[in-house]
């Protein structure tokens, strides 16, 4: 809309500047604004609202998932060489085992592959 605009107050549900919109929207109100235009010389006050609701799980993202892990594969098993490269997986000759995150080796369904 108006590119200059600058917010300048941002109020929460029940604040001084809010109770007559929070009685028309009740808690679908998230916040209120106020923006000034410089240029048009302007303010504008503006709401932030909950128009849809539905389930979710957040996704796992902990040490875990991101902690990288040796993974002991044969030598003649190239097919699972090649899904451990393509993945991201590190090679590693003296200790002779793939290295790549956990959540990958969950995904490629390698659990039982890996070395404490």
């Amino acid at each position: 809309m108006i590119s200059t605009m600058e917010a300048r107050l941002t109020l929460k549900p029940g604040q001084k500047g809010t109770k007559k919109l929070l009685e028309q929207y009740g808690d679908r109100l998230i916040c209120v604004r106020y923006k000034y235009d410089k240029e048009k010389k302007k303010r504008y006050k503006t709401i932030e609202l909950i128009i849809d609701e539905t389930d979710w799980e957040p996704p796992v993202n902990n040490a875990i998932n991101d902690a990288i892990v040796g993974i002991k594969v044969s030598y003649d098993e190239k097919e699972i060489q090649e899904q451990l490269r393509n993945e991201g997986g590190l090679w590693d000759r003296q200790k002779k085992l793939w290295f790549i995150k956990h959540e990958k080796v969950i995904k490629m369904g390698l659990e039982q592959r890996i070395v404490a």
